[in-house]
């Protein structure tokens, strides 16, 4: 991921904005691509509470993973009055007219979670590769020599090729040494379990089983993962990876049959979402907001301004930090789980 003068930011409080005097009663549109991760209703819920107590109104569409739905959700959302835009979105590339129309009528965009590579919108994230590099480290940690599977994610959001080059900057050496080797990578069309799982028994049938570790992309792709080991008997003998922090990851992580989930706040980036947007709606500009780094490692190259929230890797050994953090009741993390994990116990 080349970067230009990129800095890691970790969460851009309020308090940050304190001093940013924004008008109340402005339109707020969001775009979600879909509600299949677990994720994204507790991103939306941090989204218009933060709305909400600034005195603005939140209004909201679902383009059920479809990117044609969420060009006529765009349209619809400006034509309902949205003051700023956040758009979470189903393929980055098909939603760009969507965008270039909310630029074009004075609507300021926010580029949600996933890269929408257009110098027009601002682009609100967590640093993905460093996501990927922890995600690599786990399952490394876990088995330092085998055969690797990779299960990617969708081939149309840039975070599947920014995770998979995290990933590999970690695991280059162990492979370049022979110590690992590649027996099967694929891409999951729209992060879909059921796809995941697909791939991974196309992948193991491939190699008659003969598969060690698997670095999945996600917590709904590990899902995927885990069901196709475990219809072969191999749940919890092989590592996997995730992220997001499902409470269902969380658990598999508890009894074992998931090494690594990174959690991504995402309280943390649907409430600085809402801010950006309603500072950009206030006509501030986006160098301006505080925080903002200048990104261009999308695949055009083009220089964009970034907010760069910081993910946390957890394994067996810390799930008491997202414990601690309100993140996840402890009955539901520890349902099943051996006294000896630590948060457990």
């Amino acid at each position: 991921m080349k970067k230009t003068s990129m800095l890691l930011a970790t969460a851009v409080t309020a308090a940050m904005f304190a001093g940013a005097a924004l008008a109340e009663g402005k339109t707020i549109g969001v775009s979600w691509s879909n509600f299949q991760e677990e994720r994204w209703k507790t991103d939306e819920a941090a989204m218009v509470a933060a709305i909400e107590a600034a005195g603005d109104k939140y209004i909201s569409a679902d383009a059920q993973s479809s990117a044609a739905k969420q060009l006529t959700d765009v349209e619809s959302l400006i034509a309902q009055g949205a003051d700023a835009l956040i758009i979470l979105a189903q393929d980055s590339g098909a939603i760009g007219p969507a965008v270039e129309q909310a630029v074009a009528e004075g609507i300021p965009v926010v580029g949600y979670d996933r890269l929408i590579e257009n110098p027009d919108a601002f682009y609100i994230t967590f640093d993905n590769v460093e996501v990927g590099r922890m995600q690599a480290r786990a399952v490394l940690a876990a088995m330092p020599e085998g055969n690797y599977a990779f299960i990617k994610g969708s081939s149309s959001d840039p975070n599947a090729d920014f995770l998979f080059g995290g990933q590999m900057e970690v695991l280059k050496e162990a492979m370049d040494s022979g110590k690992i080797k590649n027996v099967g990578e694929a891409y999951t069309d729209g992060w879909k379990p059921e796809n995941a799982q697909r791939n991974m028994e196309q992948i193991l049938t491939a190699n008659d089983n003969k598969v060690d570790a698997v670095v999945a992309s996600n917590d709904g792709t590990a899902s995927g993962v885990v069901a196709a080991l475990s219809a072969q008997g191999m749940d919890g003998e092989v590592p996997v990876s995730g992220q997001d922090g499902d409470h269902a990851a969380l658990n598999r992580v508890a009894v074992g049959t998931q090494t690594v989930t990174v959690w991504k706040d995402a309280r943390e980036l649907g409430k600085n979402a809402a801010a950006v947007a309603a500072m950009l709606a206030d006509g501030k500009s986006m160098s301006d907001i505080p925080g903002a780094v200048k990104f261009s490692g999308g695949p055009k190259g083009v220089e964009m301004n970034s907010i760069f929230l910081a993910p946390v890797p957890v394994t067996a050994d810390n799930l008491d930090v997202v414990i601690d953090a309100g993140w996840i009741a402890k009955e539901k993390v520890c349902q099943d789980a051996a006294e000896s994990v630590a948060a457990c116990g």
